[in-house]
């Protein structure tokens, strides 16, 4: 062999150390970049899972926020322009309605209870005077006539004065030919009915009676039924009963 074949095979045997040496760097780079890919590849999967399962757990909260919502969810009712101003036109009319409404019920209550009041006080001013005038009527002493009449004249009106007034000439005589007299006390008394100018008086009375055929004093009871009437100020006599 020449020398310049020689030289040949020793420049292709350094060759092809060469290319053997440049290609196993460039194998193990490709090898080392499959292994960060699969590598990247594989660590990629829990975060997809995570992202995945994030995912899920807010379209559950925002269908459950979906479904609450119309529960508490209230309809909101808006009046218009104008209900608005036939509101604003009808409050100072109510408000003047409800014044005036209390305001008569207070004067009603309150002329309910001066109205009861007059009454309470027309009621003890006519029991006072028929149980004064029931002594006057059965009380008589022959030796005071003139006094007895005038005083039953003074404490009577009405139906009742005139009858007595009629009967006075009559009665004078009877008692003053019997030598009567008599003493009247009034046991119990009470208001039957009454207004402020008109009150009915019940009344039991024992009168103590003498004259001429009795001896001794009898005592007679009387039940007396007296309507009292207010003249000028003052209760008298207009009708008595004798039931």
């Amino acid at each position: 062999m020449s020398t310049k074949t020689v030289q040949q095979a020793e420049d292709v045997a350094t060759d092809s150390a060469d290319g053997s040496t440049s290609a196993a760097p460039s194998d193990a780079a490709a090898s080392a970049d499959d292994i960060e890919t699969a590598t990247a590849t594989g660590n990629s999967e829990p975060e997809t899972a995570e992202v995945s399962e994030t995912a899920q757990v807010s379209e559950t909260a925002e269908v459950a926020d979906t479904k609450a919502a119309p529960a508490s969810a209230k309809p909101k009712f808006s009046p218009s322009p104008r209900l608005r101003g036939l509101a604003r036109r009808l409050a100072p009319v109510l408000a003047v309605a409800l014044i005036v409404g209390f305001a008569g019920a207070a004067g009603y209550l309150g002329w309910q209870d001066h109205k009861r009041d007059a009454v309470d006080a027309a009621s003890a001013a006519a029991l006072a005077a028929a149980n004064s005038y029931a002594v006057t009527l059965t009380s008589v002493d022959t030796a005071n006539l003139d006094a007895n009449f005038q005083a039953v004249l003074n404490g009577s009106t009405g139906e009742f004065r005139d009858a007595y007034t009629q009967s006075s000439t009559q009665l004078r005589q009877l008692l003053i030919d019997h030598k009567a007299s008599g003493s009247g006390v009034v046991l119990q008394s009470a208001v039957q009915s009454a207004t402020t100018d008109e009150v009915v008086v019940l009344l039991f009375v024992d009168q103590t009676v003498t004259n001429s055929e009795l001896p001794d004093p009898r005592i007679d009871r009387s039940r007396i039924v007296m309507t009292m009437r207010e003249v000028d100020g003052q209760w008298k006599a207009s009708k008595v009963d004798i039931p």
